[in-house]
């Protein structure tokens, strides 16, 4: 029996299904077209809902290790209490994406949940391969910590999230955290994420189905990790699939798509963690591909995501 997609984001789907007839899709390798195909794309999806008017934005710069500035959007809502935050990075495959294309959904994040996000706007790949995304991500955490006062965050209450290719890096972030022996991370919240490089043969129910193809894992994995995607020396900090030991990490809230190229690398890291004793909440959404929440926004599964994403953010 195969899967079938859930009535409402099939609805939803249609007109993009439509737009995309007849195209063809880039060629594994090709970053330019997906950059040229996924941007408009993520900025429509951004756009498709209201902004709210409570929430305010201001951009900071950080300077990395190796000199880069680093650009990074603090989201506040009005009138909302000192307390948590949550560094959030966006999705992309670690190829195409910008923060101003999330400035909705991240904006809607901090107005339902009245906690404040810092946006981090990590470099990409191929240009800036593995490990440039996660010491950027790890630049954001410290940044965040030593100006948390200044902010009116509590240090212990310091939150990550991210889907997609921002769900991996901020689950590699944890892991470089707990590498480096902080700053401290008190949720990891993996919407999709993106973890295991080795995972590129299709599963035949998914790849019909599939938003992010199993094509676009092989071009985005080589572009972080050149030759060594794939092999053995790939380290978890990249690939957090590869964990073994997930030993003091922190609390985690995992959710997937059943018809997503990155189900089973989620539902096993989630595994991973529990047996380590790590506290894990986790979704698997049936009849749903990557992404859904955007392209069906109005569906009750959707609707019932960001519910359970807002109630885990409230409880940091």
């Amino acid at each position: 029996m195969s899967f079938t997609l859930d009535p409402e984001v099939a609805r939803a789907m249609a007109p993009m299904g439509e737009a995309m007839a007849g195209t063809t899709p880039p060629a594994v390798g090709d970053v330019d077209g997906r950059r040229a195909l996924w941007e408009p794309i993520l900025d429509a999806a951004g756009k498709a809902q209201p902004i709210p008017d409570d929430v305010t934005t201001h951009d900071y710069v950080a300077t990395t290790d190796d000199g880069a500035q680093l650009t990074m959007r603090w989201y506040t809502k009005s009138g909302s209490t000192p307390g948590s935050a949550v560094l959030f990075f966006h999705g992309g495959g670690y190829l195409f994406g910008h923060i101003e294309h999330f400035d909705g959904p991240v904006s809607r994040y901090v107005s339902a949940s009245g906690v404040p996000m810092l946006s981090v706007e990590y470099r990409r790949a191929p240009e800036h391969p593995h490990p440039a995304p996660v010491e950027d991500a790890y630049t954001a955490l410290t940044w965040l910590d030593a100006h948390a006062s200044e902010l009116g965050v509590d240090r212990e209450r310091i939150g990550v999230m991210g889907d997609s290719a921002g769900g991996g890096l901020a689950a590699a972030l944890s892991l470089l955290s707990r590498e480096r022996g902080g700053p401290h991370i008190a949720r990891q919240i993996l919407l999709m994420p993106m973890l295991d490089d080795r995972n590129t043969n299709p599963d035949p129910h998914v790849a019909p189905l599939a938003i992010w193809s199993y094509d676009d894992s092989r071009t985005a994995w080589p572009a972080l990790l050149g030759d060594a995607a794939g092999g053995p020396g790939v380290p978890v900090t990249a690939a957090p699939a590869r964990l073994e030991d997930a030993t003091g990490l922190p609390p985690a809230y995992l959710e997937i798509g059943q018809i997503d190229a990155f189900r089973d690398e989620t539902a096993a890291y989630a595994i991973t963690l529990s047996r380590a004793g790590v506290p894990v909440e986790f979704h698997l959404h049936p009849g749903v591909p990557h992404e859904f929440d955007s392209i069906a926004f109005e569906a009750d599964v959707s609707r019932r995501a960001i519910a359970d994403r807002i109630r885990v953010l409230k409880s940091i």
